[in-house]
């Protein structure tokens, strides 16, 4: 595994910072390099250096923090829904900048369907519908409407201001989870 030298994992930190603030004020499309440049106190050529375009650079910090919950995930595999919820969360204000416009602007419709499907994905190996409560069920009928609740209480979360800690959101999702898996 090769080293990255810290100046360019400075730049490329206040890079993303940069759009996701803009993002935070301004429409995507009306984002310019010159602006994420300026903001990042970069030059326009360090961008294109580490990024093809700004949708490249926005492609990368989407896939970045997909793989980043993926990963979580599958540390937590062995907990219940509630204590990996808790590592979920914690991630989620973490990186509140993030998935607040991730989650709230028009232009992050790209990143609400990856982080469906990462749900979805995740959810799959809890789906028994075999047996027990779920038996009979459809499984994809299952897993949609459980991957959209989630996805949609965390939208919910970002969309308020975070109106409860990242804990008790956790605890409380995790529990109904736990209740229908």
């Amino acid at each position: 595994m090769t080293k990255v030298d810290r100046r360019v994992l400075k730049s490329q930190e206040a890079i993303k910072k940069a759009i996701l603030e803009l993002m935070a004020e301004k429409n995507f499309d009306d984002i310019t390099i010159r602006d994420i440049s300026d903001r990042a106190n970069v030059n326009r050529g360090t961008i294109y250096l580490h990024y093809l375009d700004k949708y490249d650079l926005l492609d990368k910090i989407i896939e970045e923090h997909i793989s980043n919950l993926s990963e979580l995930c599958q540390s937590a595999s062995e907990m219940s829904f509630q204590e990996g919820n808790y590592v979920w969360f914690e991630y989620f204000a973490e990186h509140h900048l993030f998935f607040s416009i991730m989650l709230n602007t028009k232009s992050a419709a790209h990143f609400r369907s990856r982080f469906l499907d990462l749900v979805v994905q995740e959810y799959k190996v809890e789906v028994d519908v075999t047996e027990g409560k779920n038996q009979g069920l459809n499984e994809e009928v299952i897993l949609q409407f459980f991957g959209a609740a989630v996805v949609g209480a965390v939208e919910w979360w970002f969309r308020n201001g975070m109106p409860v800690p990242p804990r008790v959101m956790a605890e409380q999702t995790g529990i109904l989870l736990d209740r229908n898996f």
